[in-house]
């Protein structure tokens, strides 16, 4: 599975995208494209303190080169399917050898 199709599965759940410049903002995953460009509805700066002028936007797009960590809740991750398309690849890497 690549992480396009993994981020696909999470659409409509809430995650947590930690940028490079140390901004959070929390939101429901709306979409992601093949280059992990994120858009966030009804988003949220975890720390809104440091971040008061994010306080009026609702909606984001994130480049995907600026994520540094995407943080997802543990419920909402398919922790069989990850583990059969890692097993999968794995086969298929060593039926190339």
């Amino acid at each position: 599975m690549h992480f396009l199709s993994f981020f696909k599965t999470l659409i409509g759940k809430t995650i947590i995208v930690e940028l490079k410049n140390d901004l959070a903002l929390k939101g429901i995953l709306h979409s992601v494209d093949q280059y992990l460009n994120i858009k966030l509805n009804d988003m949220t700066v975890v720390d809104s303190e440091k971040y008061p002028h994010l306080n009026a936007v609702k909606n984001c797009f994130i480049r995907g080169s600026v994520v540094r960590y995407i943080q997802l809740p543990a419920k909402d991750v398919d922790t069989q399917l990850l583990q059969d398309s890692t097993r999968r690849a794995a086969q298929s890497d060593e039926g190339k050898r």
